[in-house]
């Protein structure tokens, strides 16, 4: 058989060897133009190695979106992506979420006044002074109460976090606020700790609930240090403040709660979430259990 080089050839079957297009598809009686349409679509049906790239990148950010339950933002998609062996910058997924339409939680302001103090109370001394992390767990817990509701009425949370890990080792939740609510939490975060909590400094506001003797016994009781800021100064807990701040822009203002039961659970599933598997920028994008395995890992 002929031998042909040309712009119309098309190879044949043995490496080397090329016959004309035009009589290949007068033997198989097929158009030529046929055969240019058939090459066009399988050209624009094969990805590049970019494109290829680009899509599995896609597919990646929008689970750890999705398993963020849609709160993550690029830099903690970014520190996703990498903990699970991705080479990737932080600015390459800021685009590809903004190309595919996905964004982290942008906060809003809301607040109400939960801090009332007792005019006939004694204060504590402020021993942090706003150093609030001192380099290690337990050197200080910070506690606050937010108010939240539901269809059946006003609820209220209290919760003690560690200030180094950030991790939450305690709370509460009730249908009013009361000394009782925060010594609950305290109860909770003592057993978080195996009861190895003395001398650990407790800052809160000058809220009654703080300022009751029920709350001075049980600190007393587990040898808490107990510490307070100014009143109507946010910035002498400020921790706190942001952390109900990420509670309720990624957790409570996404959801319609008709239940206390419903919101109680929604409370225990998120805490659950923020100290297993959400990512601080704070702690190199680790997660506070993940954080806290490092430190005890490297000691």
């Amino acid at each position: 058989m002929a031998k042909y080089a040309g712009p119309d050839d098309i190879a044949g079957v043995t490496k080397g060897e090329r016959f004309a297009l035009r009589r290949m598809a007068r033997l198989l009686a097929v158009s030529t133009s046929g055969y240019y349409a058939y090459v066009k679509r399988c050209a624009a049906t094969v990805l590049t190695s970019r494109q290829q790239r680009r899509a599995d990148l896609e597919v990646k950010i929008v689970q750890a979106h999705k398993d963020s339950r849609g709160t993550y933002g690029s830099p903690r998609i970014t520190a996703e992506l990498r903990g699970q062996g991705e080479v990737v910058s932080a600015k390459t997924v800021a685009k590809v979420m903004a190309d595919i339409g996905i964004e982290g939680i942008s906060p809003r302001t809301f607040k109400v006044r939960t801090t009332i103090a007792d005019p006939s109370a004694s204060f504590p001394p402020d021993l942090l002074e706003r150093r609030f992390d001192q380099g290690r767990p337990d050197a200080v817990w910070l506690t606050d109460i937010t108010y939240l509701s539901c269809g059946e009425g006003e609820m209220f949370l209290c919760a003690i976090r560690d200030g180094h890990s950030r991790r939450v080792l305690g709370y509460s939740v009730a249908d009013h606020i009361g000394a009782g609510m925060v010594t609950t939490a305290i109860e909770a975060a003592v057993a978080v700790r195996g009861g190895d909590c003395r001398g650990t400094v407790l800052h809160s506001d000058r809220g009654g609930e703080y300022t009751a003797h029920l709350t001075a016994q049980a600190c007393s009781r587990h040898g808490l240090r107990r510490s307070m800021g100014a009143t109507g100064i946010c910035w002498d807990n400020s921790p706190a403040e942001s952390f109900w701040s990420t509670f309720k822009h990624e957790e409570f203002y996404r959801h319609v709660y008709a239940a206390k039961a419903e919101l109680v659970a929604a409370i225990d599933n998120w805490v659950m979430f923020y100290n297993s598997m959400r990512r601080h920028s704070a702690l190199g994008m680790l997660s506070p259990r993940d954080y806290e395995k490092s430190l005890r890992a490297a000691a």
